[in-house]
């Protein structure tokens, strides 16, 4: 059952909140080498909101591997990784399940980058792509996934 919403969740160090107030599109864990680095972990958890829903409170600051267009955003304090964004803006933003106030809500539903990852790193997620699905399945994946969180 998914959690009620709002959905809220904040850096270890507490200067920086974020709240969400519509429902979760997708979760994912990335097996890439890159997310492995940043989080310090076997892979990066993720939870897709509507860009429209996240409001953040207190400073981010843009951090890790970044470009044109991905912008991975941080505490500016403890240098929690909070989220990522995208520009031009998807309509979706990427937030770091770790940081949740209940993050035990939000098991993956895809993993990608599996081609990666590491040889003893499993989750239950139900779809598994060597790199990333194509764009055709964001589609359906949505809408299972959303059809999921309701039953």
């Amino acid at each position: 059952m998914p959690p009620a919403l709002p959905i809220d969740g904040s850096c270890r160090c507490g200067r920086v909140h974020l709240h969400i107030d519509a429902a979760p599109m997708m979760t994912m864990a990335c097996h890439c080498r890159g997310c492995q680095r940043m989080s310090g972990s076997a892979f990066s958890l993720t939870l897709a909101v509507p860009s429209a829903a996240l409001t953040v409170t207190g400073d981010t600051v843009i951090g890790g591997l970044h470009g044109e267009q991905v912008r991975h955003h941080h505490c500016d304090h403890c240098k929690g990784w909070l989220f990522t964004r995208i520009e031009p803006d998807p309509g979706f933003t990427n937030v770091r399940v770790g940081v949740l106030d209940r993050p035990e809500a939000f098991a993956p539903f895809i993993d990608t980058c599996v081609a990666e990852a590491l040889p003893w790193a499993t989750t239950p997620a139900r779809h598994r792509y060597p790199g990333f699905p194509p764009p055709e399945a964001f589609g359906p994946l949505l809408a299972e996934y959303a059809a999921m969180r309701t039953d």
